[in-house]
């Protein structure tokens, strides 16, 4: 019996194109951006499209521009060392160019079909992924996730700024969600790739801290986003259904951390619930997000 062929893929420039983008990235992104749309209101479906283009644009333009400023690390460590800049199918030039004319694309998008506070959120949700954290706080600090996580949180800002065209303090719990979530997700995966960022001289967590120091912060964010993500229920935000859903959701991210924990102090290996820590972060994000959506209109 012969063995199955391989199918080799040949280069080509729109996927690599798309590659720059991180679409995997950019479907929580965008699910966290629509979701509160219909938290705040009942958005018309040219607003949801429009939006949704415009926030994909924005995102994809900041993960291009964050491979060009990244193309010296990323060589070093095995888990991006095929990205197109790396892997020499794109120029940097190309990828910068890129990732710039879609982001501008996107500015205009959202300012022209949406409105202009969508269009400057989403924009300094770019600045900040570009600059605050990609540029700076990336090579330079183990709280670079801690701080920069704020960049992961605006997509919350944009879709419900595109539908009530403002900000209120509903809309910034939505996003302290995101920013207290980011720490525990992130260090799970920092923890079992630590030696790619050390060879890549980025100052993780675990390689600066060490690994129980870590784990110790990602239960106590853990503890702190099951609180916070329960907070809008007693300011009448959100109603029973979101309520049963965020302890349900917190209540397994939490027991996933403290697994963690539990075998790091008793020496066992605990890479694999690590790697279950993270995935399931992933799909807690999703599900609390769509929990709110239904929540407000049951």
């Amino acid at each position: 019996m012969t063995a199955p062929a391989v199918v080799i893929r040949e280069p080509s420039l729109a996927r690599d194109l798309i590659a720059l983008t991180k679409p995997r990235i950019i479907s929580l992104l965008l699910l966290t951006t629509l979701a509160p749309m219909f938290v705040a209101g009942s958005p018309s479906w040219a607003t949801i499209l429009w939006t949704g283009i415009g926030g994909y644009l924005m995102a994809g333009g900041a993960n291009a521009v964050n491979m060009y400023l990244d193309r010296d690390i990323d060589q070093l460590m095995a888990r991006t060392r095929l990205r197109p800049i790396p892997s020499g199918r794109l120029s940097p030039r190309t990828v910068l160019a890129f990732g710039i004319a879609i982001a501008t694309a996107a500015t205009w998008i959202l300012g022209h079909f949406v409105n202009v506070l969508t269009s400057a959120l989403a924009l300094a949700g770019f600045y900040f992924y570009v600059f605050v954290y990609t540029r700076w706080l990336k090579r330079t600090t183990p709280q670079n996730i801690v701080l920069g996580g704020a960049a992961g949180a605006f997509p919350p800002l944009v879709g419900w700024a595109a539908v009530t065209g403002r900000v209120d303090l509903a809309s910034l719990y939505l996003f302290l969600i995101i920013f207290y979530w980011t720490p525990p997700h992130f260090w799970a995966l920092a923890l079992l790739k630590q030696r790619d960022y050390g060879k890549a001289g980025v100052p993780m967590a675990p390689n600066i801290w060490g690994e129980r120091e870590t784990i110790d912060q990602m239960l106590w964010y853990s503890v702190l986003l099951l609180g916070l993500s329960l907070l809008p229920v007693t300011f009448g935000v959100f109603g029973l259904f979101y309520q049963a859903s965020a302890l349900a959701l917190g209540g397994i991210l939490l027991l996933g951390v403290w697994r963690v924990r539990a075998r790091s102090l008793r020496g066992e290996s605990w890479t694999a619930v690590a790697w279950s820590v993270y995935k399931f972060s992933l799909l807690y994000l999703a599900l609390l997000f769509l929990a709110m959506a239904i929540d407000r209109h049951i």
